[in-house]
């Protein structure tokens, strides 16, 4: 019987889980489903078919060769760090390996030993990057197909909340990992504009944002993700005048975090000194200049961010409570991991919130003459805290590759793959929209 490995039962693995333990039967496959917490991993497979669950620790060297040699297919929801263990372990073995995360540096260094072992390792096979990736070139593959030239392509996707769920004024609710939304941004954007490449660095990130209309459910704030730069070759657009990726959030979230970026609280390197018996209140105190004018510390907030102290920006700061004498509670605590206790309270998803996926493409391509806009946007709502649009938007993509994988209809050679060529996303598209993904497409003349 073949098998798939799964490493890690965190938050985006409940629709991969439910996903795979459906189609075990019928495609004659085992699911093992590994995790440092064995608890967990039980909890996600409880009643479902087809499933088995192991205690996993991807450092214990002997256990995790023992489990991939006697796997077909490795998928891994682990931190992108630790990917270049398995990846290196497929290779030996033979075996093939997929993971939402971007290719990182120590996996591109095994690509020629992939290659010799005819293992296919898979990257960026998730939402963004991944269900992205894979829109956008059918839309581009069409598109040059038929003779058109693209001068502009826009991206933008974010996981946010759902209208019926929105309750608090950012608009926000954490359904992913926690870490990586305090963290979004921090690597210095690049793009392209004008035919000239741009970079905004951290600090204007969230102030150099752009409003991005989807229809029935925007605006957005936009703001530019990491590097797009690179995806010109990718995707095959050599020469394109415009190319942006990136991310959106609810209009107004942008400005309010850019005063947590320019107090310093998003720093994941600082340790701070017995901030275990600090408030919140020290803790931004101790970020402000000795100068900073206002009689409270909400006015010496504002004051250092050029913001009006009653405006919207600093009020959804002070719901946070990160200006109140809350205790921090954490010993040698960075501000970044100050502020994500705080946060990961305040945008808890309530036992009956929904999550919502959003993602937007926008291509100005000329046809015979005639210049033309198309838009392809989609959004998925989740159904509860557990089963959310993001689980699914991410899981989905990477068990469905992983089946198309075990059945031979993802055929290719060794080596290391994102989803940009027709092998792969033409059957993971089609198998998305019977699930219920599927994007709208709306065109017209400018």
């Amino acid at each position: 019987m073949k098998r798939i490995f799964l490493a890690g039962a965190g938050r985006s693995s409940s629709a991969l889980i439910d996903y795979l333990s459906s189609k075990s039967s019928s495609n004659g496959f085992l699911v093992v489903v590994g995790d440092s917490s064995l608890e967990l991993a039980r909890a996600k497979c409880v009643g479902k078919p087809g499933l088995e669950c192991i205690h996993f620790n991807v450092n214990d060297t002997a256990a995790r060769e023992s489990i991939i040699s006697q796997s077909d297919v490795i998928i891994s929801l682990l931190p992108p760090d630790m990917h270049h263990l398995l990846v290196a372990d497929c290779i030996t073995f033979g075996k093939h390996f997929l993971s939402a995360s971007y290719v990182s540096q120590k996996v591109s260094e095994l690509q020629q030993l992939a290659v010799d072992s005819g293992s296919i390792v898979i990257s960026e096979c998730g939402l963004d990057p991944g269900i992205d990736h894979m829109s956008a070139m059918e839309i581009i593959d069409r598109l040059t197909n038929h003779g058109s030239i693209i001068e502009s392509f826009r991206s933008y996707t974010g996981g946010l909340v759902a209208p019926e769920s929105n309750d608090n004024p950012w608009g926000y609710k954490i359904s992913w990992n926690p870490k990586n939304v305090i963290l979004a941004g921090q690597s210095t954007a690049s793009f392209i504009s004008d035919g000239k490449q741009r970079h905004i660095p951290y600090s204007r990130i969230f102030s150099d944002i752009v409003q991005i209309d989807v229809e029935g459910i925007g605006p957005f704030d936009g703001y530019a993700n990491r590097d797009s730069v690179s995806y010109e070759s990718i995707y095959g657009l050599n020469g394109i005048p415009n190319l942006i990726r990136g991310t959106l959030r609810q209009r107004g979230y942008c400005r309010a975090w850019n005063v947590f970026v320019t107090l310093g609280l998003t720093d994941d390197h600082l340790r701070i000194k017995n901030s275990d018996s600090m408030t919140y209140a020290e803790l931004v105190s101790s970020f402000l200049p000795s100068k900073c004018k206002g009689e409270t510390l909400r006015d010496q907030v504002a004051f250092l961010c050029g913001l009006p102290a009653d405006g919207e920006a600093i009020s959804m700061v002070a719901w946070t409570g990160v200006l109140d004498d809350e205790p921090i509670g954490i010993t040698n605590a960075t501000p970044a991991q100050a502020l994500q206790k705080l946060l990961e309270q305040k945008w808890s998803l309530k036992s009956d919130d929904k999550d919502m996926i959003v993602m937007f493409h926008e291509f100005v391509y000329e046809l015979d003459g005639v210049r033309e806009r198309l838009t392809s946007s989609l959004v998925v709502k989740g159904q509860d805290p557990i089963q959310t649009a993001m689980a699914k938007t991410v899981g989905l993509p990477l068990g469905i590759t992983a089946l198309k994988i075990l059945d031979d209809t993802i055929q290719l050679g060794g080596g290391i793959y994102i989803p940009v060529i027709k092998e792969i996303y033409i059957p993971v598209l089609k198998e998305l929209k019977a699930q219920g993904i599927e994007f709208i497409e709306k065109s017209d003349r400018l």
